[in-house]
């Protein structure tokens, strides 16, 4: 029988732009309660872009928390209130690699740090790829001034993960997905 875990209170610790952290008293599942730090996240899409010879298009970028640059897939946050997150999928795949997608559809979902997070990722699938005009590009600044974009064939993205060379969890998840998913001749998605 699973125990029915209410939130007691809420202390707010931090609010900003991107995440809130707040301090939880929650009843745990011996009778008991317990403070629990969680943060909030407004989430974020991820986009394996795929191009016709089974390659898919990567991001380095520098990442601050870490302290390095990481291949990545195009991402970012589900910033615009009410956006379909698909639309979303398909404007950070235009402002990070410049491309567009003839179809976009859901690969993977995931939590990434569900012990104290509460950001939902949903991993897109990007077919069907073109260019985007050179005059309607995206003017990158900040980290993503000196972004890095390389097309790197999906198995040596497997290989990349499993070497350790791909840490960004979004990634190896969406990575390891799409190998399957095309493994199966796409019969997985949309299941």
């Amino acid at each position: 029988m699973a125990f029915a875990h209410e939130r007691l209170s809420r202390e707010e610790r931090y609010h900003g732009a991107i995440f809130s952290v707040y301090t939880d008293e929650v009843t745990m599942s011996d009778g008991g309660t317990a403070a629990r730090d969680v943060v909030e996240n407004r989430g974020a899409v991820v986009v394996v872009a795929l191009d016709d010879q089974d390659r898919v298009v990567l991001i380095r970028q520098y990442r601050h928390p870490v302290g390095q640059h990481l291949w990545e897939l195009p991402a970012g946050l589900r910033d615009v209130v009410g956006e379909d997150e698909a639309l979303t999928a398909g404007r950070e795949l235009a402002e990070e690699a410049d491309l567009t997608a003839g179809r976009i559809e859901p690969l993977i979902d995931l939590h990434t740090s569900p012990g104290f997070a509460d950001e939902f990722v949903r991993v897109f699938l990007a077919r069907d790829l073109s260019p985007v005009p050179e005059a309607d590009r995206h003017v990158r600044t900040a980290e993503e001034a000196d972004l890095q974009v390389r097309r790197v064939d999906l198995d040596e993205c497997v290989a990349m993960v499993f070497r350790g060379e791909i840490t960004n969890a979004a990634a190896v998840c969406g990575l390891l997905a799409a190998a399957r998913a095309r493994d199966s001749g796409w019969t997985l998605l949309g299941s």
